[in-house]
């Protein structure tokens, strides 16, 4: 059994839920490193995101995707809206009229969705950015697919990714308010990384079907 609208759309909701619950977190991650605006940016988004999709439910992956692209483009102040908001853009595009994903298309849409990122951001491996947890979790993804499970795959990318979030800590900033700061970003988990992997745990946890 695929991916639907539905199952898309209880990951959105289950990425939101974690976003609003780490709010503070988040905020206080990007004080240290930004603008202290990370938390309540993407929380402000992802309750918009909820609202609109609880208003008029998406009938197909594509159209659900599409609408939290958007809706976080619209809402989410900084650098966040655009780069989240053309991951679901692409990962949209990558979609197309399908109705339903297999475990092959999923992968894809997120590796289409972290090409959007890099696209936007710039971003290269160890800038100290949500790439730093996003890439190593697609590789993952794809490296475990020979199994064919899904929920082996998306295990995988979640592990690969918040070894990638715990990565950034030692590293200076060099993308965004950060790279600011210089030699002072060094020693602090990047916010960015920490939301990236967030939404590819909650992709683990509801993605395969209950």
């Amino acid at each position: 059994m695929g991916v639907g609208a539905a199952d898309l759309r209880r990951w959105v909701g289950a990425f939101a839920d974690t976003v609003v619950a780490n709010e503070q977190l988040l905020t206080s991650l990007d004080s240290a490193i930004g603008d202290a605006d990370h938390g309540g940016n993407m929380a402000r988004g992802m309750k918009a995101v909820v609202a609109k999709l609880d208003a008029d439910p998406p009938a197909t992956p594509a159209a659900l995707l599409k609408q939290v692209g958007m809706t976080l483009i619209s809402t989410v102040g900084g650098a966040s809206g655009p780069l989240y908001g053309t991951f679901f853009l692409r990962m949209a595009q990558s979609v197309g009229d399908a109705d339903e994903l297999d475990t092959a298309g999923v992968g894809a849409a997120l590796r289409a969705g972290v090409a959007g990122v890099v696209a936007r951001g710039k971003a290269e491996a160890g800038d100290k950015t949500m790439y730093d947890a996003l890439a190593p979790a697609v590789d993952a993804y794809d490296a475990a697919l020979g199994g064919g499970e899904l929920a082996e795959a998306l295990r995988a990318a979640a592990d690969a990714a918040a070894t990638g979030r715990d990565a950034t800590t030692p590293l200076q900033a060099r993308k965004g308010r950060a790279s600011y700061l210089g030699e002072r970003s060094v020693g602090h988990q990047d916010p960015g990384a920490t939301s990236a992997t967030f939404l590819i745990e909650t992709a683990a946890a509801t993605l395969p079907a209950p």
